[in-house]
């Protein structure tokens, strides 16, 4: 008589066990950390020389739907960074019902000065995808218009009401502490709705500032082209599933990796950095939300960010 070994059986089985303990516990994390938002601070020394510092509050991708209270309070909470001036890079909505809850969060930072532009998720409500897609390095030529409309003009319209500057495919000026702001915008890459403002040239001692919702390489040369000092973005989530020690896989546009979120240069390193003399300064923001679809994050924390904006001479 024969006898049959289940050792190998028994250890599969508890490998099997062991790998999809592991996953659910990754999958609970990430849907953590989604819920993690935080402020992040960076001194940028743009301005010009002897100007008062200028903190700028950068909020992106809100992706609001009904009920999230949580966030909601967060960011009606920013507030009390008290920034002389806000950018909203757009993709507030991510549902039809979104508009009074995105509102309602934004009410305390509408009565300080801002811009704003638009996002593909404030133009239409997002939709289930398949995940390998997300592998897809550039997707831009594969974008489908979503069908569910979102009510962007209604957005647009709020906001403009209670002061901030509409910078859709647009030019607009503040003054703020002395120092004259000089804007620039465009309507979404990402969904090529996009057209370049008419080029003007710069005032003498002004600081020039360029705001898009995707930051696509056609849109950053312009805005560099353009004698901006400052390019502020959003859309790439930070990558939003990220691998510690390697960063993002992908940014959902054609920047490169490198600058899916956090300060960088365009088209060159920093302007503080060797061989950056004649960059732009880029901030891209990770945002505050996600695709209800798709709602994680991995080593990617949802962020706002509060920029202080300096002389470049340090006076």
């Amino acid at each position: 008589m024969t006898t049959r070994s289940h050792g190998p059986v028994r250890h599969g089985v508890r490998a099997l066990g062991g790998a999809i303990a592991l996953g659910a516990a990754a999958l609970a994390y990430a849907r953590i950390e989604a819920e993690l938002f935080t402020v992040r601070r960076y001194t940028l020394p743009v301005l010009p020389s002897g100007a008062q510092e200028l903190k700028v509050l950068h909020i992106s991708d809100l992706h609001m739907t009904p009920r999230q209270g949580r966030k909601t309070r967060w960011v009606r909470e920013l507030a009390a960074l008290e920034p002389d001036v806000v950018i909203n890079t757009g993709d507030n909505m991510a549902h039809t019902h979104a508009l009074p809850v995105v509102l309602d969060a934004l009410d305390p930072l509408l009565d300080v000065p801002g811009v704003f532009v638009m996002g593909s998720n404030d133009y239409y409500g997002p939709r289930m995808k398949n995940p390998a897609r997300y592998l897809l390095k550039d997707p831009e030529k594969r974008i489908i218009p979503q069908p569910e409309q979102l009510p962007a003009a209604e957005l647009g319209q709020a906001m403009s009401e209670r002061g901030w500057h509409d910078l859709t495919n647009t030019r607009s000026t503040h003054t703020i502490n002395g120092t004259h702001i000089e804007w620039v915008g465009v309507d979404d890459p990402h969904i090529n709705r996009d057209v370049y403002p008419v080029r003007e040239p710069r005032a003498a001692g002004a600081l020039r500032i360029g705001v898009t919702h995707a930051p696509y390489q056609r849109t950053l040369n312009a805005m560099h082209n353009d004698e901006c000092s400052l390019i502020i973005a959003g859309h790439t989530h930070g990558g939003q599933l990220c691998i510690p020690g390697f960063g993002a896989l992908v940014t959902n546009c054609d920047l490169d990796r490198g600058r899916a979120r956090g300060v960088s240069g365009w088209p060159g390193p920093r302007p503080d950095e060797p061989g950056g003399e004649d960059s732009s300064w880029l901030h891209v923001c990770a945002g505050l939300g996600t695709s209800p679809y798709t709602p994680v994050r991995v080593a990617c924390r949802p962020e706002a960010v509060l920029l202080t904006l300096v002389p470049a001479d340090g006076t």
